[in-house]
C-alpha cells in the first residue's frame, strides 16, 4: 500500500504531462481527457516516487509528469509486479497490463537531459473499474474480488416528470440489494433514445457490474430501451432476454411482445427489464442467480460457464 504522490495528464502524446490533482478515471479507457487514454492495454501508466527521487539525487530537477507518467505513488516498486496484478484506490480499480517500455525518439524528458526512467521503471495498465482519484488517496493491491455494484435506469416519461410513481425501479432495488448488490446510481428517463443512450454509457464508463433498465420494451412508438442497449453494447447476450420471455410465456402470451435486450458494454453488463413492479419481481427473480456468475467472467474474476 501506499500514497499516490501526483495525478498527471497531457492533451498531447510525447509531451510533458502536467499535474491536475484530481482525475476521473473511465472503465477501459484510462483518465478523461488525457491523450494517453483510449481502448488499449496502455491506458494509465504508474512510477515509483522513489524511483523519481533518486533521479532528482542525480541533479537534475524534474517534476511529476516528466516522464509521461499518469499515477505517481509511494510503497511500490512498479517494476516487480507481474503483468495481472490488481491495484485499486478508492473506487478505482486497475490490471497490470506492461511492464516498461520501449523509449520512442522524440521522448521529451530524453531530449532535456539524455536520459528517462519511464522504460525501466514505470508500469502500464488498464482501467476495470472507473471513479474519481484526487492526490492523496491510497493506492493497494487488490486481492479480493471487485464489489457487487450495479446501476438502475427507469425509462419512462410519466415517471421522468415525477407523474407516476417508480414502482418497478424501486422493486430492482430492492431485489438486487437483497441479492448483494450495492445500488450506487439510479436515474429515471424519459424515454429518448439519446437519453438512454447517454446515461448507459455513462454508468458503463464508471464500471458498474450490472446496468438494469425497467420500461421502454413494448410496442409502443415510444419505447426505445432495446434500441439504446444495442446502440452502445458491443456484445449483445440474446440468452438472457430469451430466457426472461420463455420464463414469461408460463404465465402471460403476451411475454412474446416483449422486445427485451441485453448485452456487454465495456465491463457492464446491462439487461432490459418490463416496465411493471410484478413483472420486473417475475423476470428478475428467474435470472438473477446466473447475473453474478456472468459479471465475474466479465472482470476477469471467474472462469468457463460449463456445469461441473
Amino acid at each position: 500500500m501506499g500514497q499516490i504522490k501526483a495525478i498527471c495528464t497531457s492533451e498531447t502524446k510525447g509531451t510533458l504531462k502536467h499535474v491536475v490533482h484530481k482525475a476521473l478515471f473511465h472503465t477501459e479507457w484510462g483518465i478523461v481527457g488525457d491523450a494517453h487514454a483510449g481502448d488499449w492495454h496502455r491506458q494509465v501508466s504508474f512510477l515509483g516516487h522513489e524511483e523519481i527521487k533518486a533521479f532528482r539525487r542525480r541533479g537534475v530537477l524534474v517534476k511529476f509528469g516528466a516522464f509521461g507518467e499518469n499515477i505517481v505513488a509511494d510503497g511500490f516498486d512498479f517494476k516487480t509486479l507481474p503483468v495481472g496484478t490488481r491495484l485499486r484506490s478508492g473506487d478505482v480499480w486497475f490490471e497490470i497490463t506492461q511492464i516498461g517500455k520501449a523509449c520512442h525518439k522524440a521522448c521529451a524528458i530524453r531530449e532535456q537531459v539524455g536520459d528517462c526512467i519511464m522504460p525501466r521503471e514505470g508500469i502500464f495498465g488498464r482501467v476495470l473499474h472507473g471513479g474519481w482519484i484526487e492526490e492523496g488517496d491510497m493506492l493497494e493491491i487488490a486481492e479480493e474480488p471487485m464489489p457487487l455494484d450495479a446501476a438502475i435506469i427507469t425509462a419512462s416519461d410519466k415517471g421522468s416528470r415525477g407523474e407516476r410513481e417508480d414502482k418497478s425501479g424501486g422493486k430492482l432495488k430492492e431485489m438486487l440489494e437483497a441479492a448483494g448488490y450495492a445500488v450506487l446510481e439510479k436515474a429515471i428517463l424519459p424515454d429518448e433514445q439519446d437519453a438512454l443512450e447517454h446515461k448507459l454509457k455513462e454508468f458503463a464508463a464508471l464500471g458498474f457490474g450490472l446496468i438494469a433498465t425497467t420500461g421502454g420494451t413494448g410496442f409502443s412508438v415510444r419505447d426505445v430501451t432495446p434500441e439504446a442497449t444495442r446502440a452502445v453494447c458491443t456484445r449483445l447476450a440474446p440468452g438472457i432476454a430469451e430466457a426472461m420471455r420463455a420464463f414469461s410465456m408460463g404465465i402471460t402470451h403476451r411475454a412474446m411482445l416483449s422486445r427485451a435486450e441485453a448485452g456487454i458494454c465495456k465491463r457492464s453488463l446491462i439487461v432490459n427489464l418490463p416496465g411493471s413492479e410484478k413483472a420486473v419481481e417475475e423476470c428478475l427473480g428467474f435470472i438473477l442467480p446466473e447475473l453474478r456468475h456472468g459479471i465475474e467472467i466479465l472482470r476477469g474474476e471467474a472462469g468457463e460457464c460449463a456445469r461441473k
